[in-house]
């Protein structure tokens, strides 16, 4: 028996197993509706952790489109 053999029969193959939700080919069937921002609208919000950096220690406010 070579070196290299000596540890082979320890480690045994993976068995993989197709989760629920997903094709033999691997793609995801199914799914959540998933609720998107109005690209029209904009929204505002304030930045943490900005207060102790400011001169004047008033909140930042960000605006995401």
């Amino acid at each position: 028996m070579k070196n290299w053999q000596i540890g082979s029969g320890f480690v045994k193959e993976p068995k993989v197993s197709v989760g629920p939700g997903i094709n033999k080919d691997g793609s995801a069937t199914g799914g959540v509706v998933i609720e998107t921002t109005n690209p029209t609208e904009s929204q505002t919000v304030n930045v943490r952790g900005t207060k102790r950096i400011r001169a004047d220690k008033k909140p930042v406010k960000a605006t995401w489109f």
